[in-house]
């Protein structure tokens, strides 16, 4: 039955959808691998190949149907669109923020903590001036709330967003400071 659908003239949108789901397993699993989740990963790894396999055998055998090979590059790109928005809805893992504040540092580090992040000051000097660096490493998820926080206290606050590859020690919240 999927095979006559797959020489249909649905075939090209099949093979779209297809490419779509499998790319976007793999970039979710490649993503989950750096990320240090390795148990998960092996299994969408399967289905993403048995996908694969569907989709490729079949736009092999149309090699003279231009719409099924565009089917296949057009479900590429766009999987590994939908790959990353996935992705990000997950926000799986950690980030570390860098802020540079020339206003309201201090405050800005007390209003983070009291959102139970927890957060390091180191006092610098930048182009202009003083300025107050601080760093965070906070759970993806919760960079909105942060970015928020910011906003409010220095709107104009120079920050950086890097993913830490590994964490050893340190103080994470689970809420706020008592």
């Amino acid at each position: 039955m999927i095979e006559a659908l797959l020489l249909s003239d649905w075939g090209p949108l099949v093979i779209f959808c297809l490419r779509i789901v499998d790319v976007s397993l793999s970039t979710v699993r490649m993503l989950l691998a750096v990320r240090g989740i390795k148990y998960v990963a092996p299994l969408i790894g399967f289905f993403e190949v048995l996908i694969w396999i569907l989709a490729v055998g079949t736009a092999i055998q149309h090699l003279d149907s231009p719409l099924h090979l565009v089917g296949y590059a057009s479900g590429f790109a766009t999987g590994t669109f939908v790959g990353l928005m996935i992705e990000e809805r997950m926000a799986l893992g950690m980030a570390t923020l860098r802020i540079v504040s020339r206003y309201g540092g201090v405050e800005l580090a007390e209003a983070l903590r009291e959102k139970g992040f927890g957060v390091t000051e180191f006092s610098g000097q930048g182009r202009e001036g003083k300025v107050e660096v601080l760093e965070a490493v906070i759970r993806r998820r919760d960079m909105a709330a942060a970015f928020k926080e910011v906003d409010l206290w220095d709107p104009e606050a120079f920050v950086t967003v890097q993913e830490p590859r590994a964490i050893h020690r340190g103080w994470m919240m689970q809420g706020p400071r008592k």
